[in-house]
């Protein structure tokens, strides 16, 4: 199939959206489609578009549906979509109303859609390569933070907490992600030279990231609002516990009864955690094991699979018995493309 995939995130960026639009193409291309990558629908005639995120990519999204009302049409939900946009924005919630499709990031998102949609709903966790782990310091106890420094990532709240552990504290803290306002690049800087465990990095190339990851002995994932944080998928991957804040997107990654979340916005709350995963080695065994039983749900090979089964569904060609039904919307589940 020739198909359309449409982020509102451009060539070069490295926010959430692009990077899981160009997986997604990477997989595509695997299976034998042509995939154009746009940031906007061009108007080229397609097979298929894909598109992520209901209210930036509206327009694309009307557009094509006019152009194309016989074509299908599947429109991927981030965090600000599902715990924001749908709820508030007329454009969002008239690209759910096009769409054949919807796809959400994580199960717990499934909850946040009225039943209409919820009925052409399909789960597709995000995947990470896996990553091998390095030697750890045995001097600090690192944290990382991975995500862009905006709003609805709470990005200091880690920060803020290293102020409150106790002066014979391990934690050092590495924070990496782009500052979206010349606000939030002076706040990190401030916050960096008056907390000596903590320390922004800015924006840097994934594969930076990826070794980071390898070294760590947590990632903290703090933020507000979350449609499926590639961030916790990396960390799985890596092998890496997680703290998060208990926010559905977490949940729906992590599990409603893992022991790692912290209240949002509490970083007294988090404080309490990082000292604990600091200094009880039982602890911070669980969250690893815990994280260990989550990793199979981010496989590349899993959403590959899942992925490809959404395009043959839409395409009139879904093979029977791929499909886990779970209530009302629907869990893929890793899918072969048969043979000749």
């Amino acid at each position: 199939m020739k198909i359309s995939l449409v982020t509102p995130a451009g060539a070069g960026s490295r926010s959430g959206n692009r990077a899981t639009a160009e997986r997604w193409a990477r997989f595509l291309r695997q299976e034998g489609h042509e995939v154009l990558v746009e940031v906007a629908w061009g108007g080229e005639v397609s097979d298929l578009m894909i598109a992520l995120h209901t209210r930036r990519s509206r327009h694309s999204i009307k557009r094509y549906a006019a152009a194309h009302p016989d074509h299908p049409l599947i429109v991927v939900l981030t965090g600000t979509d599902l715990y924001r946009d749908i709820r508030v924005d007329e454009g969002a919630r008239e690209s759910l109303g096009l769409a054949t499709r919807v796809v959400v990031l994580q199960e717990a998102g499934l909850a946040e859609l009225e039943p209409h949609h919820r009925a052409k709903a399909r789960v597709i966790y995000q995947s990470a390569e896996p990553i091998r782990p390095q030697p750890r310091a045995k001097t600090f106890f690192d944290v990382c933070v991975v995500g862009n420094l905006r709003a609805e990532k709470d990005p200091f709240r880690c920060a803020l907490a290293a102020r409150l552990l106790p002066p014979a504290s391990r934690v050092r803290i590495t924070h990496v992600g782009k500052a979206h306002s010349e606000e939030f690049a002076d706040r990190a800087a401030a916050l960096a030279s008056s907390e000596p465990r903590y320390r922004w990095l800015g924006e840097v190339p994934r594969w930076r990231v990826r070794r980071l990851l390898s070294r760590v002995h947590l990632l903290v994932q703090s933020s507000i609002m979350e449609g499926g944080a590639n961030a916790v998928a990396e960390a799985l991957a890596a092998g890496v516990p997680v703290i998060a804040s208990r926010i559905a997107g977490n949940v729906g990654m992590l599990g409603e009864d893992y022991p790692g979340y912290y209240p949002v916005g509490d970083e007294s709350a988090l404080a309490l955690l990082l000292e604990r995963t600091e200094t009880d080695v039982a602890f911070h065994e669980l969250l690893e094991a815990r994280c260990a039983a989550r990793r199979p749900l981010t496989l590349p090979e899993r959403e590959r699979g899942a992925l490809g089964g959404l395009v043959e569904e839409v395409a009139g060609g879904f093979p029977n018995g791929r499909a886990q039904a779970t209530g009302e919307g629907v869990i893929l589940a890793p899918w072969t493309k048969r043979r000749a």
